[in-house]
């Protein structure tokens, strides 16, 4: 079996990102700590990318024609466990053991210990870079099926590194690159307009030499229209893609939305039975 894309089924992809999201308010209550608002918001993202858009086979995670997915913005870790242990990668009995002494799902991405995760992500500004640099040994190895892509936090885009990266992706022509912004526009110490207003985002990726699209990122229909062209995309115009995605911190849990301090406080198991009856989870022994 080889590396393939899932079949583009709308109704298949938002089913995947709801059972994310219960496996995400789960995980962070059992753990007692973590990042709940920034992996909620990217769960329709990250869903649309594992169950459509990207080639990944969970049989062969070290598949060299399988495109690579870099989460930059590391502390959403929860998002990127729920996608792999549902799409196989690993049994779903070890998001219990978020954060826990031992565990290979650490509160940030270790891929020396997480079969699925291509690179130990965390401190932010880096991802980018290191997709570049994926990217770049991608071409030197005359692989050009995979494409990496790399999802970055709104906040995280006031890191100096990142627009570096941007001009050496754009300068050596990286179409191979597909940098994803979760644009929820919350961060730790409260909206990124006041803590560092990081004005139009689309129009600075394409003031860097990008190709840029903007979308809903709760809106399933619209992600696999941009992403899943998004390669094709760049090759056409000769440039990496930029695809600004506007979510809702904590999007789909009511008393987390739009609420900068569930940045990085779990729910108590009290809000997290509150939160998956509105999610319509099956019932959780919490």
């Amino acid at each position: 079996m080889t590396a393939a894309r899932q079949t583009a089924d709308p109704a298949a992809v938002r089913a995947l990102a709801q059972r994310m999201r219960c496996d995400i308010v789960t995980m962070l209550a059992e753990a007692g700590s973590g990042h709940p608002g920034g992996s909620l918001s990217a769960a329709d993202i990250v869903a649309a990318l594992y169950g459509a858009v990207m080639r990944h086979d969970p049989q062969r995670p070290d598949d060299p024609r399988r495109d690579r997915f870099v989460l930059s913005k590391g502390h959403a870790a929860p998002v990127l466990y729920a996608a792999l242990a549902q799409t196989g990668y690993f049994d779903g009995d070890h998001l219990l053991t978020l954060r826990k002494l031992g565990s290979m799902l650490q509160g940030h991405p270790d891929s020396t210990k997480t079969p699925g995760v291509e690179i130990s992500t965390g401190s932010l500004g880096q991802g980018l870079a290191v997709a570049n640099g994926m990217a770049l040994a991608l071409r030197i190895d005359q692989r050009t099926e995979p494409t990496v892509y790399c999802m970055l936090g709104d906040g995280e885009l006031q890191e100096g590194e990142v627009w570096e990266a941007a001009m050496f992706a754009s300068h050596h022509g990286l179409t191979n690159v597909v940098a994803i912004v979760d644009n929820n526009g919350l961060q730790i110490d409260g909206a990124c307009s006041e803590v560092m207003c990081l004005g139009d985002i689309a129009a600075k990726f394409a003031a860097f030499g990008w190709e840029a699209a903007e979308c809903d990122g709760h809106d399933v229909d619209a992600l696999l229209a941009v992403l899943g062209g998004s390669r094709e995309r760049a090759e056409v115009v000769g440039r990496p893609v930029a695809v600004v995605c506007r979510t809702v911190k904590g999007k789909g849990v009511s008393f987390m939305e739009g609420d900068a301090d569930w940045h990085g406080k779990a729910p108590t198991r009290e809000q997290a039975a509150a939160a998956l009856a509105e999610l319509g989870c099956e019932e959780v022994a919490l």
